[in-house]
């Protein structure tokens, strides 16, 4: 939600002030006493506060203007900020040197003049926003007692139940492996009371499974007592009890008892009997916490169904089996496509293409397909009339059924604790499809200030738990792992997606160029230009556009200046824009996230430094060097040079005591000047790519042997294209080694594989160039001890290799790129027990032969090959074997 996003980004900022190394401004003690106690108390209200507004287009009144009200305290402590650094850069000494006959006296006490007169009106602004905010307080405070007392006098009426009599049947296609799978959890030999879970997004068919498993003949004949009960959200215990009480035996549904009563009644009915019991979409693992002492386990088989949307509540279900569910895939998707338009019917030849389109825009989504079949079942049967559906699906699929698919979904989005709403309202922004870098995604939440704080937690790891629950809750999909089993890019569903865009746009959460905007451009603080937006949609938006937002996104291939909008936090641009950003970047001195391209030969100004917040900072460009202010810089967090990388000089020496503690990720270093003043200033560096493009100079002979003094490095990528010999001699390497990515040229590898295959934790290994003296490489046992992930490529004088002992017991993934030279594949690779693929790519056709025999030996073994193999693009076809 807006209002929560706003509170937490505004206890960012005043964090950030209060324990910054050298804050711009300072804020009165007692002003921020009372600032934190309103903050905290809202935060926690809203944790809590069902809106009473019903859905609609419609923001709350209330978390509406909580959020106004933190965005006005923003307003007034920011532009305290702007004015404050622009009086310091206007000092005596600069004036002078830009040629301006000023005297010196005189000019400074005319600054400290202004700087008093600012301070003033500072505190009186920000008194002022502070009162506002105490006033909606009380009205918060008001609203939560009657919201106690409303809870009291309806607890007693509370419950939402669904009796197996009235749940409406649907068609199911494509689940008969689950279903079978379920069949036997259910009625196999296991003779304890099981739990099973089935999980999934709204609209994927959990519901509709378990209604086919609840009805299946051979479930009626096995159990002696069947029951289902729709848990929902607001669930009441006694309600539920009382509900299936009525369905396993009669008993009365005005039945007043309390839940332990209910509860006797209940186990002494089930005692000895067999029963399944069906608890559909659960959200909370209390429910059944409450309940479970009352469905006895007689050792006779019963069996209890949970359907859920949490995939992590299977989890915590003690004794779960779990199903998740899956996306139609496209056979499937027809299938009950056809189904529910035509019924046994012949499909109509003339409509099965455009039939096909439709289907694919479901996207494999069960309640997609069904809200669209349904409506193509009762509509016109002609080619014009499918097109439109067609080109209009997905406003089609949302207003169909007063916008049926979107209230399925918008119970997840309702479910959700109020410090993810802000995430999830973000994800938006990107578009249909769209594979989301999650590395990226994560630095965005952080420049938002979308990140509750948690002790003794950095916001990388908070970022990665939300990012986990979003998942769990089957919001987000994984679209790919990374090679050590990180999730690499993320997706949503379209619908999802539809959902996300409308719940941000009631909220006034961001603006997208070109969409409808009720209160005008000016209002808005998050600011989005699409892809495919023309330079002059966006230089016409411009003008109107608030000069106080705060987020400023740029997809588009055409960017225009920026020239007034200095309170921006989050400024990113499309890399390969048409347009460039410029020096007036650097005058956005509360920029968190900077992210764009400069035109060539473009320096960045010294007064970077003056971007006191800063700590995503990613530029592409082709520069010769980074200021050396930059050191200067403590909240930096990510630094990343693209294109032709930079030059980072050495620190100054007048500033030995300036560390830049928060520096995780430092990419696109040329030259780096590893030594010991440089080492000391980033004592916390996990993410190193560096890159050596010229004659070596003596100073930097050593430089690579400082690596080893990074005791928190994870990752290391280093490309040496000049003077491999003289830098990888000393090379060592730190302990904390996850992952290394080494490009070299003419330098013999053996005695370099020697340090790399006793580091402890690395996960991921990859080799590109690079000679072998012998010709052969040899790895024996103990040796590369936590490896998943090996790349040898273009290392084509290796002619032979040879594995001893229980070398490589975790490597998963193996490929093999240009290894024209190597001849065979040590027959121990097919022994190492977790190895799941090999690739090969321009390989001797030898290397596949063996490997061909390495996989039959599989496969008489095992009577199936447990190693998937590509061989130049191609699976190992049974030809080749």
């Amino acid at each position: 939600m807006a209002a929560y996003a706003a509170l937490v980004s505004l206890m960012h900022i005043i964090d950030k002030i209060e324990h910054h190394h050298s804050p711009p401004v300072s804020i009165d003690k007692q002003q921020v006493e009372s600032l934190t106690q309103i903050l905290t108390f809202l935060q926690e209200f809203l944790e809590s506060y069902k809106s009473p507004v019903a859905d609609g287009d419609e923001a709350d009144p209330l978390e509406m203007r909580i959020a106004d009200a933190a965005h006005a305290v923003e307003d007034v402590i920011e532009s305290h900020i702007v004015n404050v650094i622009k009086l310091g850069r206007s000092s005596p000494n600069e004036e002078f040197l830009q040629g301006y006959v000023v005297d010196a006296a005189h000019a400074a006490e005319e600054v400290n003049s202004r700087e008093e007169v600012s301070c003033i009106d500072f505190y009186q602004d920000l008194q002022k926003v502070i009162e506002e905010m105490n006033v909606i307080k009380k009205e918060a405070m008001e609203t939560s007692a009657e919201a106690q007392l409303q809870r009291k006098v309806s607890s007693t009426h509370a419950g939402s139940l669904t009796s197996s009599s009235n749940v409406k049947e649907s068609k199911m296609v494509g689940f008969d492996d689950v279903q079978l799978q379920l069949l036997d959890w259910l009625t196999g030999g296991n003779r304890n009371r099981q739990i099973i879970s089935i999980t999934g997004m709204g609209g994927i068919g959990k519901t509709t499974l378990a209604r086919h498993i609840f009805e299946h003949a051979l479930v009626k004949q096995h159990f002696d007592i069947r029951a289902w009960t729709t848990i929902s959200q607001t669930y009441n215990v006694r309600e539920t009890l009382r509900e299936v009480l009525y369905q396993v035996s009669g008993h009365s549904r005005n039945d007043l008892s309390d839940e332990n009563k209910l509860g006797e009644k209940l186990h002494k009915y089930l005692w000895g009997r067999r029963y399944i019991i069906i608890l559909d979409d659960m959200w909370s693992v209390e429910v059944w916490d409450k309940m479970r002492v009352f469905f006895p386990d007689y050792n006779n088989g019963s069996r209890v169904i949970v359907t859920t949307r949490l995939s992590n509540l299977a989890a915590e279900l003690t004794g779960s089996n779990s199903i998740g569910m899956r996306f139609l895939d496209d056979v499937c998707s027809w299938s009950l496509f056809s189904k529910t338009v035509f019924g046994d019917e012949v499909f109509p030849l003339q409509l099965k293409e455009i039939g096909k389109k439709i289907v694919g825009k479901c996207k494999g989504l069960p309640l997609s397909i069904a809200v669209i079949g349904g409506l193509l079942a009762k509509s016109e049967l002609t080619l014009e009339y499918w097109e439109h559906i067609e080109e209009n699906i997905s406003s089609i699929v949302n207003s169909e059924n007063d916008e049926y698919c979107l209230r399925v979904l918008k119970l997840s989005y309702d479910h959700l604790p109020a410090y993810l709403k802000p995430c999830f309202l973000y994800m938006g922004m990107f578009g249909e499809d769209e594979e989301i870098w999650v590395a990226k995604l994560m630095r965005l939440w952080v420049s938002e200030g979308f990140l509750k704080p948690i002790i003794n937690k950095s916001s990388k790891t908070i970022a990665k738990e939300y990012l986990k629950e979003l998942v769990d809750r089957n919001l987000i999909l994984v679209d790919e792992l990374g090679a050590v089993g990180n999730i690499k890019y993320c997706k949503m569903h379209d619908l999802v997606r539809d959902l996300s865009f409308q719940e941000a746009e009631k909220q006034r959460f961001y603006y997208v160029l070109g969409q409808h905007c009720p209160r005008g451009i000016n209002s808005q603080r998050r600011i989005l230009i699409p892809r495919r937006t023309s330079a002059m949609t966006v230089r016409d938006a411009m003008e109107t556009m608030s000069s106080r937002a705060r987020s400023f996104i740029c997809h588009a291939d055409t960017v225009q200046e920026l020239l007034d909008f200095i309170f921006l936090r989050t400024l990113s641009v499309y890399e390969y824009s048409k347009g460039y950003l410029d020096e007036n970047v650097f005058q956005m001195v509360n920029l968190r996230y900077l992210s764009g391209e400069f035109r060539e030969g473009f320096q960045i100004p010294s007064s970077i430094s003056l971007l006191w917040n800063l700590h995503t900072l990613i530029v592409s460009c082709w520069m010769e060097s980074a200021p050396v202010e930059i050191w200067k810089m403590h909240q930096l967090k990510h630094v990343e040079f693209r294109n032709g990388g930079m030059y980072l000089p050495n620190p100054s020496s007048g500033d030995s005591d300036v560390m830049m503690e928060n520096l995780e990720t430092l990419k696109g270093v040329i030259d780096f000047n590893l030594n010991e003043e440089v080492i000391k200033r980033i004592p916390n560096i996990k993410k190193l790519s560096i890159r050596y493009v010229h004659k070596v100079m003596e100073y930097r002979v050593k430089c690579l042997s400082y690596l080893q003094c990074l005791s928190e490095l994870e990752s290391l990528t280093c490309i040496i294209q000049h003077g491999s010999d003289e830098y990888l001699q000393s090379i060592s390497f730190p302990h904390s080694l996850k992952k290394l990515y080494l490009q070299c040229g003419n330098f013999y590898l053996e005695e370099i594989l020697e340090k790399i295959a006793s580091l402890p934790h690395l996960e991921k290994l990859k080799l590109f160039k690079g000679q072998f003296a012998t010709r052969s490489w040899e790895i024996v046992e103990g040796q590369f001890p936590s490896l998943k992930y090996l790349i040898l490529w273009d290392c084509e004088d290796m002619e032979c290799w040879t594995l001893e002992g229980s070398c490589l017991p975790r490597l998963e993934q193996l490929h093999l790129w240009d290894m024209a030279s190597l001849e065979e594949f040590p027959s121990e690779i097919g022994e190492i027990p977790n190895l799941k693929s090999i690739e090969l790519y321009r390989c001797s056709e030898s290397m596949a032969v063996s490997l061909k025999k390495i996989v039959e030996e599989q496969e008489e073994s095992q009577g199936e090959p447990s190693i998937h193999v590509l061989v130049n693009g191609s699976q190992l076809s049974c030809s080749l074997m």
